[in-house]
């Protein structure tokens, strides 16, 4: 560690860069998109609503995503003294309680943003932050069993960040048809959530945490969830073929189909696979998310 960074350390003050680290950017992506296919599902033009649209963005990543992982952090902290002590917290470069005051004020501050974008969003802002704060703190402290856990993450970062880029563009209940889509792409994301857990199958072991592939053991995790992200995707084709828009259900079909091929690799070393297939099927999952949204901008009202 620096001069510099010692020195902060002893006088309790946080660095900022370590600040930064809690929030965790790179975490920012999934929910952002999420709110990006909301927005354009919704079918009203952008133009006039460009303010509240940064705002959304904003809540959906820097600060709702944000407060989670700084939850996530603190709750973790003696855990992580042994497995990642380099990390903010247990390597003292945010000292103290910071951490938790840093965790409350961005909840606050997020749910200050949400009432300025309307009642539909603070609701959802709201029972986001339950979830965010469930997942990692006692007594639920819903990410120690892996199907609650999992859940929990892909409806904040899928479902909800999808409803409230929706209800922005609206001020309103968004149409059910974009709620539908939005509900079967979140159910897939358990998926997505599971194959994450592969990275620490012998730290949750240890520390009692009932992931899946702890529970059911990596291959037949791996399975449950190649299922889990297929069966939503063969919904949405489905529905959108139903609803007349074919175009895009051959599209979204496509995707589905060069996701399976990926699958088949995946399935052979899952726990070696998976950070490649989270790189290349994940990318063409939220792609078809994409697809998806344009799909039903004609079918809520809006400019095809």
């Amino acid at each position: 560690m620096s001069r510099l960074a010692l020195s902060e350390v002893a006088t309790g003050r946080p660095q900022p860069s370590a600040m930064i680290e809690l929030l965790k950017p790179i975490t920012w992506f999934a929910p952002m998109w999420a709110f990006g296919c909301g927005v354009i599902s919704s079918g009203v033009p952008t133009g006039e609503k460009w303010l509240v649209i940064v705002a959304g963005v904003a809540l959906a990543g820097p600060l709702v995503c944000g407060t989670s992982q700084i939850a996530n952090d603190w709750f973790d902290r003696h855990v992580d003294t042994i497995n990642e002590p380099n990390r903010p917290i247990p390597s003292g470069r945010v000292p103290g309680l910071i951490p938790l005051y840093f965790a409350i004020c961005w909840s606050g501050l997020s749910l200050l943003v949400a009432a300025f974008l309307g009642p539909w969003v603070f609701g959802a802002t709201v029972f986001g932050l339950v979830l965010a704060w469930a997942y990692s703190a006692p007594p639920l402290r819903l990410k120690e069993e892996g199907w609650r856990g999992c859940a929990a993450v892909a409806i904040c970062y899928e479902g909800l960040a999808w409803f409230t880029g929706a209800a922005v563009m609206v001020s309103a209940l968004p149409d059910w048809r974009i709620l539908v889509a939005a509900g079967l792409y979140s159910a897939g994301a358990h998926g997505i959530m599971t194959l994450n857990d592969f990275k620490a199958v012998e730290g949750d072991r240890c520390m009692g945490i009932r992931s899946l592939p702890v529970r059911l053991g990596v291959a037949k995790a791996a399975k449950v969830a190649c299922l889990v992200m297929t069966l939503p995707q063969v919904l949405v084709v489905g529905l959108l073929w139903s609803w007349g828009q074919s175009l895009f259900a051959m599209w979204v079909l496509c995707l589905l189909v060069a996701q399976l091929a990926l699958m088949l690799r995946l399935l052979k070393d899952p726990k070696a696979h998976a950070p490649w297939y989270n790189a290349t099927g994940t990318t063409l999952y939220v792609i078809g998310m994409m697809v998806t949204a344009f799909a039903l901008v004609p079918l809520v009202g809006g400019a095809p």
